[in-house]
């Protein structure tokens, strides 16, 4: 079976809470160099946050990101975890994500589109129909 989308859901912690909440990665094929981290509430709603793959790469060995979504290292000594920062004008919010669960992903939505080939896999036709058709 294939596919051309990779799904992943995991527990994050919120802002240093020690209550974890659901979260899921997302890459699709048809969108090569984007990924999505959506975030489920307390009413059951998602609320997702599209980005650059290559953030969330980078973000694996140090600091990478300005503006909305910054991806880094844990600052402490542990190792194993991965800090996402989602900032908006309506507020802001820290992500802990296990290193290894993010390794996973990518490697699996490296298996769809490989890191450096993403524009072969771009339909540059199909976006300006749609974005022409607004």
């Amino acid at each position: 079976m294939h596919t051309d989308a990779v799904h992943q859901s995991q527990f994050v912690l919120l802002n240093e809470s020690t209550t974890p909440v659901l979260s899921r990665l997302s890459y699709h094929a048809d969108e090569p160099f984007a990924v999505t981290v959506a975030f489920r509430t307390e009413r059951g709603r998602w609320i997702e946050w599209t980005f650059a793959r290559e953030l969330l790469v980078a973000g694996l060995d140090e600091p990478a990101g300005i503006g909305d979504v910054r991806v880094r290292p844990d600052l402490s000594d542990d190792e194993d975890f991965l800090t996402l920062e989602i900032e908006s004008p309506d507020g802001y919010a820290s992500f802990e994500l296990e290193v290894e669960d993010v390794r996973t992903f990518l490697d699996a939505s490296c298996e769809l589109v490989p890191l450096g080939e993403e524009s072969a896999h771009f339909d540059v036709d199909g976006l300006i129909e749609e974005i022409s058709n607004v």
